[in-house]
């Protein structure tokens, strides 16, 4: 969470309080963007059951779209959560050890979390880039492009990557 030297960190001049102001705004406009895409799910899950079980019509395509909705939903909301510390978190051991130790062990826990999301984003790219190169569809009845339901993988674990670095670099970590 934050406290007041972190505030202190994030509103100084520079490179470093410049980073980490960028960072918050775009995990808060992330955040805003996740929930849009929420709300967009929903709002396809009602429109599903009306055309199904009033208008006794099929759907083709508003379970999928749901799914990557509140998928992407949830990797381009997780910078913001982190930044707000929302995550789970069970902190008994530092917590016992208090002082170095604490932050020695959070220290730790960041960047083996910060190596994952790297390893993850940098993935997620690769496989951006061959659904695109390789014109892959879901293969579903709608079968739309599947590329645009793997970008938010590869962008919020990017934003992920690289709100891990601005929480390190303000001491949460």
């Amino acid at each position: 969470m934050a406290t007041s030297t972190t505030h202190d960190i994030a509103a100084r001049g520079g490179p470093l309080g410049g980073y980490i102001r960028l960072m918050d705004r775009l995990s808060r406009a992330t955040a805003y963007l996740a929930g849009l895409l929420f709300i967009a799910g929903v709002v396809v899950i009602c429109h599903m059951v009306f055309v199904r079980y009033v208008l006794g019509m099929s759907s083709s395509w508003q379970t999928e779209f749901t799914v990557f909705s509140v998928t992407a939903a949830m990797l381009l909301g997780s910078p913001y959560v982190l930044m707000t510390g929302g995550h789970v978190a069970i902190t008994i051991l530092p917590d016992a050890l208090g002082g170095i130790g604490r932050k020695l062990m959070l220290l730790v826990a960041s960047l083996i979390g910060l190596g994952f999301c790297a390893a993850l984003a940098y993935a997620s790219w690769i496989y951006v880039w061959e659904a695109w190169e390789g014109g892959w569809t879901t293969g579903t009845v709608w079968n739309p492009p599947l590329w645009p339901a793997l970008l938010p993988m590869a962008v919020g674990t990017t934003l992920l990557t690289l709100q891990y670095i601005a929480e390190i670099l303000r001491g949460e970590g």
